[in-house]
């Protein structure tokens, strides 16, 4: 099982460092040492509160929504909108994840889309393809 030193656990959940200090130190995510008395995240202990954390996210973004089964969900902030007479492409910062979508010019004026309008983009798809970083 890998394990990861604070510096790269921070960098994959995508917060400071010293968060990653106070989650273990207040018990919220298991910290051992290595054979060198550095301290570390085993890759299970991890992955576990990575899951946790996105479900803890995902329940507060929802709020009131209605359920749905798309559960890959990215709430940004559009960046970009080309409308031309029939469809729109927009683009979405979601933290360091740029989503682009091509949809109906209709549903930008519905949805009354601009740049700078928080959205969620919801990603339902039969072929995802894992590289391993």
């Amino acid at each position: 099982m890998p394990s990861y030193s604070i510096g790269q656990a921070a960098r994959l959940l995508r917060v400071s460092p010293e968060t990653v200090r106070r989650w273990a130190d207040g018990g919220r995510l298991p910290m051992g040492r290595d054979g060198s008395g550095n301290r570390v995240i085993d890759g299970f202990g991890l992955a576990r509160f990575a899951r946790e954390r996105a479900v803890d996210d995902e329940r507060g973004a929802v709020g009131d929504s209605p359920p749905t089964s798309v559960r890959n969900a990215f709430t940004g902030i559009v960046t970009a909108l080309t409308v031309d007479e029939v469809v729109a492409q927009v683009e979405i910062q979601a933290g360091p994840h740029r989503v682009v979508s091509l949809v109906t010019r209709e549903a930008v004026e519905e949805l009354d889309l601009a740049v700078g309008v928080t959205v969620t983009a919801r990603v339902k798809s039969t072929s995802v393809h894992v590289d391993r970083s």
